[in-house]
This record gives structure tokens, sequence and C-alpha cells, in this order.
């Protein structure tokens, strides 16, 4: 008598986290290796600095569309089958930016990674959280955002290795995007489908009355005020910080330059020495987000991120207030601002909402701030209003934030947990549907077949 085959263990959390967690490592590092890469590819293969503003921007509009569209398919289709396809999107868009012999297969390189890349996010930090256990879910999550502090660094190292190497040196940039997103797309292959969304996706299709089974579209956010409010206080709170964090990216080095008087590569190692500062402060995120003291550390990071803004307002655009506001605002941010909007995204929302929800927060936000983007060149002619208004925005933000979450005690996991579908309801929904494997709520993975 043949034995029956051992059913495979699922993979670990912290591996579902590594691996998918690589999708925020990948936006970083694209919208940071475009920037120099084109660059190099305007005194080599000719494009016009026109051309460079309508790919950056293709990019950032792509990423935004890819995280509305990739949020939906994700919660509509599966976690596994929407982190396959978009990665080999990225793929597919790193190989043309390398080939590329001029804009036209430029630009179509750009948007297959801006969407591969934005769709990614919302489904993959789904995939992550509900491999977790209430007691390392925010941890897990938090992880991604080293992993973006780690794309940052990956994309100045190349940028450093290759930026003297004209067409080339843009070639390797591009190139790194593609072999990361290969590298993680093998290693994707090993991970199944979540547990979690299976069990949802059957009750769904089989009619039972539970929660995740009910809110299966941003409709039902907005008839469900459980649902709606922590959807509006992201909006507005991840909206309104990203304009701050956008601006001090695009606009950092031109103040550190031409109003602080440093040099470009004095203003790049600061820039450096605060990611590694952002980083030991994510780190020191991941160990008290999952206890009591996550809403306090909250309210200091707010404290420190929006007052950072005001230092070089009141004590002037001198050396000692500029490193100050790098500082604070690399601390505040760890814990205010990206890292815990993923939390929240993911805790506040059943299994069929959770990466459409966070897809929508994304592309609002990303939109908002292209075009913010577009208006600040003129308000940096007075850099004091510019950092001042900054300042008034993000707190504004901060405070949605707080409003939100302070006193919230929704957990879409535990309250799924909590439910049984009605066996009777399923079966007279969907006579001929053969029921999933019966998952404890602490199982991440449902086995699949080989």
């Amino acid at each position: 008598m043949r034995s029956a085959r051992p059913e495979k263990s699922p993979p670990s959390p912290w591996w579902v986290a590594i691996v998918c967690g690589m999708a925020s490592y990948l936006d970083a590092a694209a919208i940071v290796s475009s920037g120099t890469a084109l660059v190099l590819y305007q005194h080599s293969i000719g494009i016009t600095e026109s051309q460079i503003g309508m790919l950056s921007a293709a990019l950032t509009l792509s990423i935004a569309a890819g995280a509305l569209s990739g949020g939906r398919l994700g919660d509509r289709y599966g976690r596994r089958a929407v982190f396959l396809a978009t990665m080999g999107m990225i793929l597919a868009g790193a190989i043309l930016l390398v080939l590329a012999p001029g804009f036209s297969l430029l630009l179509v390189g750009m948007v297959l990674v801006g969407l591969g890349s934005g769709a990614d996010l919302p489904v993959s930090l789904a995939s992550i959280s509900e491999a977790a256990s209430d007691h390392n879910r925010g941890r897990l999550v938090g992880f991604s955002q080293i992993l973006w502090f780690a794309g940052i660094i990956g994309a100045n190292v190349f940028g450093i290795i290759a930026g003297g190497r004209g067409q080339l040196g843009g070639q390797i940039m591009f190139a790194h995007i593609g072999l990361v997103a290969l590298v993680v797309l093998i290693a994707r292959l090993s991970i199944p489908e979540s547990a979690t969304w299976a069990q949802a996706d059957h009750e769904r299709t089989a009619g039972a009355a539970t929660l995740r089974a009910r809110s299966t579209g941003l409709r039902d956010v907005l008839r469900r005020r459980a649902l709606l409010v922590p959807f509006l206080a992201l909006i507005g709170f991840y909206t309104l910080t990203n304009i701050g964090a956008n601006t001090g990216g695009q606009f950092g080095t031109y103040i550190g330059v031409n109003v602080v008087g440093l040099s470009v590569s004095a203003q790049s190692l600061l820039g450096i020495v605060m990611l590694g500062v952002g980083m030991l402060g994510a780190l020191v995120f991941m160990r008290i987000v999952d206890t009591r003291w996550r809403m306090t550390c909250y309210l200091i990071g707010a404290v420190l991120l929006a007052g950072s803004y005001l230092i070089p307002v009141v004590l002037g655009f001198g050396l000692a207030p500029w490193i100050a506001l790098s500082f604070f605002n690399a601390i505040g941010g760890a814990f205010a601002f990206e890292a815990i909007m993923k939390v929240w995204s993911q805790e506040s929302f059943p299994t069929l909402l959770r990466s459409s929800v966070q897809g929508a927060v994304i592309a609002v936000a990303r939109v908002v701030a292209a075009g913010v983007a577009l208006v600040t060149p003129a308000l940096m002619h007075t850099p004091g209003l510019a950092y001042g208004l900054i300042a008034l925005v993000v707190a504004i933000g901060l405070v949605c934030g707080w409003a939100g979450f302070r006193r919230s005690r929704f957990d879409a996991f535990a309250e799924e947990a909590r439910e049984v579908p009605d066996s009777g309801s399923v079966a007279e929904h969907a006579p001929d549907a053969a029921p999933p494997a019966q998952l404890s709520p602490t199982t991440p993975y449902a086995p699949t077949e080989r």
C-alpha cells in the first residue's frame, strides 16, 4: 500500500517577508537609478531634457496606476499570480531600458517598470502580513522599510561605480534592477498562494456571510464607518506626509547646494549618512511596532518629523540647522511615515480589500506628489516660505494619522479569525464547489499541487 505523500510545510514568514519585501527595494532603486541613468543617456544616446522630464513623469504616474490596478487584481485573483506577473514586468522593462537605442523604447521600458513596481507593492505587503502572526505582523511588514533603504543605497552604489561610464553606466544601473527582479522572480516561485486569501476567496464565491466574503470592493469601504475612517485617515496621512518626503528627495540637493552652500559631494555624503540613521530608526520601529508603545513612538516621531522642517525656517539655512533638519527628519520618519502606513493598512481592512485599499492610498499619494512637484520649483526661490508650508502640510497629515488610529480597536485579522463560515449557506450557494483544506487562523499558506 502506497503511503500518503507528506504535506509540504509552508515557507518561513521571514522568507516571505524578505522575498516579497523586495518590492520596496525595487521601487526605491528604480526611482533613484532612473534619475542618474537618464542623465548618462542624455549625453550618450541623445535624449533631451524635456524627454527626461517625460520619462520621469511616466515612471511616477505608472507606479501610481500600477498600485491602483495591482492592488485590486491581487484581491480579486490572488497574491501569487500578481506578484509573479509584476516581477516579470519589471524584468522586461529593465531589459528594454538597457537595450533601448532612443526615447520610444525607453518610454515603454519606464512604463513597464513603473506599472510592475507599483502593482507589486500592495500585493506583496498583503502577502507578508498574511504570512505573519499577530505577534510579529508589524515587525515583518516594517522590515520592508529596511529593504526600501537598501534599494536607495544599492542604486547609489551603482551610481558611484557607473557614473563616469556614459551609456554603459546607465545600462549597468538598469541592469542592476533587472538582475534583482530576475532573482526575486525565481525566489517567489517557492511561495505558494496565501491561505488567508484562498479561504476568503472560497467564502466569497460560495456566498458565505462572513466579513471578508462581504467586503470585496472599495464601495464596501464607503458603506461601513469601521472601514471608511481608516481609509480616509490613511489617504490624508500618507498623501500629506509624502509631500514632504518627495520634496526633500527632489529638491534637497538644490537647497543644500544653492542655499546652504554645500558642494554636491558633501550633500550626497550627508544624504548617505542620514540613510543610515533612517535604517537604525527603522530597526527600532520593528522592535516596538507590535507592542503597546506604538502610538507613543508615533507621537514622538510626528513631532520630530513636522518640527524638522521648521528648524531652518527659525534658525536660518546654515550648515548646522540643515544637518539638524536631516537628522530629526530621518528619526521622525522612521516612526511616523511610510512604515506605520504599511502596518495600519494591513491591519484595518478585510482580506479581499487589503491590497486594493493600500494600492488606492499609494496611487493618490504619488499623483498628488507629482502635481505638487510642478509648482515646487517656484516656491524654492523663497526657501523659508517653502519649508514653512511643508511643515504645515506634514503636520496636518500627521494629525490625520493620530485621529484615525490612536483609539482604533478594529483588527481585521482578529475579526476574521473569530468568524466561522455558515456551512449550510456555503453549500446552498455552491453545491458543486469543493471546500478548501481546513485552515486555522494562524496557518499562513495553503498547500499547492505539484
